[in-house]
């Protein structure tokens, strides 16, 4: 990988490879869950969490069956041992669970998962006798010219029948190329003592795939991100175009939904009916109510978005926005910690933060609300129906009252009554009592 960070840390769809892995096993309900690491992999401890795993070090690196047996101490031999890999982590529970099921069927059997692969170069062979019946896997640097041809591969993954294990991992030999334990000796073993090995074949190869590049780690993000987008596809999300989408957690999606290209969802996103996503957004733990629509070049995180209400392009909601219903927010706005009332708007580059804002109120271009004192934060509250001129800065703490006028370019200081117009005069604030706006289609 050519990182510092261990390869079972690197990402798919923002989740470390190994905890794809762990999430999946869990879903298995395992009686114990161990993970076998190596020196240097206290990173890996730190980074994947849990009170139901047990951390095992192997000392030395010497093959995937010593790794097995180093876990035995914390593993009950009445039931069986279903190994994975940290850096196989797209593999799907159903398959799993048909795996151990098919193994389950005889008696102390085991099971193997395969994949018939167009280039099974790396991986080892299954070789199976006339009748059909698997009798051995044979590494690729063990295996002759005749079994090197042969594409139906061993994906590493098994399960080991309950009372065997440990004499078999025992009397695993390292006479290989490489000089390590196999754990897939191990099909040889059961042959001898006369234990069905049962295999079933993985759906889509990708599934079984590691990754041990950056060009392998990116076609698995690839492949998972296209899982993703056809289970969407498959409840009825208009993506407009499946290849261009990055989910980095969860995304629940209502009816009639509509996703433009480039869009990033990560952490928990709801999209609930009739919302419209424009191109190029990313959004982050945020709900997004009925009928909203959010336009191009957008990021939100952290913010509940209301119903109908109108966002971007450009716009930036911030941890604690919430907008109200029919609220629009425009191009080059950030809103942090502010709620935004039902039919407000702040349609040009604005910066509304620590802020209570009612209904029907108009934020000019270039407001600014003054929220930090360098120690601070401050509360401003704007109240319904006011109107904020373009190039004003709200000092907090302040308040604006309902209905009230604050002139363009105005150092708001302090408290701006209701009803009344509020501008700056030779840099000085005044107010009018009994202002009236100008009514739209008024003349004069």
């Amino acid at each position: 990988m050519y990182s510092t960070l261990p390869k079972v840390l690197h990402p798919i769809a923002g989740k470390p490879m190994l905890q794809h892995v762990v999430d999946t096993a869990r879903t298995l309900s395992p009686a114990c869950l161990v993970i076998v690491y190596g020196h240097g992999g206290e990173m890996v401890r730190e980074a994947i969490l849990g009170e139901d795993i047990h951390w095992v070090l192997q000392e030395k690196q010497l093959g995937t069956g010593h790794a097995v047996r180093e876990a035995l101490p914390a593993l009950d031999a009445s039931l069986p041992i279903l190994a994975l890999y940290g850096d196989v982590p797209l593999i799907r529970r159903e398959t799993l669970a048909s795996l151990v099921a098919n193994a389950l069927k005889s008696p102390a059997g085991m099971g193997i998962l395969t994949a018939e692969a167009i280039n099974p170069k790396g991986y080892g062979r299954i070789k199976r006798d006339e009748k059909g019946e698997i009798r051995a896997i044979v590494e690729e640097k063990d295996a002759s010219e005749t079994e090197r041809s042969i594409r139906e591969i061993n994906t590493g993954i098994m399960l080991i029948p309950a009372g065997y294990a440990r004499d078999w991992l025992a009397g695993l030999k390292n006479h290989n190329a490489q000089g390590e334990y196999y754990l897939t000796d191990l099909v040889a073993m059961a042959n001898h003592a006369g234990i069905s090995v049962r295999a079933i074949e993985v759906g889509e190869f990708q599934e079984s795939e590691g990754a041990n590049d950056k060009a392998q780690l990116a076609a698995l993000e690839r492949y998972y991100q296209l899982r993703l987008a056809k289970a969407l596809l498959a409840q009825g999300v208009h993506l407009f175009d499946p290849a261009r989408l990055d989910v980095r957690g969860s995304l629940a999606c209502g009816q009639n939904v509509t996703i433009d290209v480039g869009c990033v969802f990560e952490g928990e996103v709801t999209l609930e009916d009739n919302v419209s996503i424009g191109p190029y957004c990313v959004i982050r733990n945020t709900s997004i109510a009925a009928g909203a629509r959010i336009a191009a070049f957008s990021h939100i995180d952290g913010a509940i978005v209301g119903t109908d209400s109108v966002i971007g392009p450009y716009a930036r909601l911030r941890p604690g926005a919430v907008t109200a219903s029919s609220a629009h927010v425009g191009n080059f706005v950030e809103i942090k910690n502010t709620r935004l009332g039902e039919g407000s708007k702040a349609n040009h580059l604005s910066y509304l933060g620590d802020a209570e804002i009612g209904a029907g109120v108009n934020i000019g271009a270039g407001v600014i609300t003054c929220n930090y004192d360098g120690e601070n934060k401050h509360k401003t509250v704007i109240e319904d129906r006011a109107f904020i001129g373009s190039d004003c800065q709200l000092v907090a703490p302040v308040t604006v009252g309902a209905g009230a006028t604050v002139g363009a370019g105005t150092t708001l200081r302090r408290d701006a009554p209701a009803e009344s117009m509020t501008a700056m005069k030779e840099r000085a604030q005044i107010s009018l009592s009994g202002w009236k706006r100008v009514k739209k289609g008024a003349s004069g």
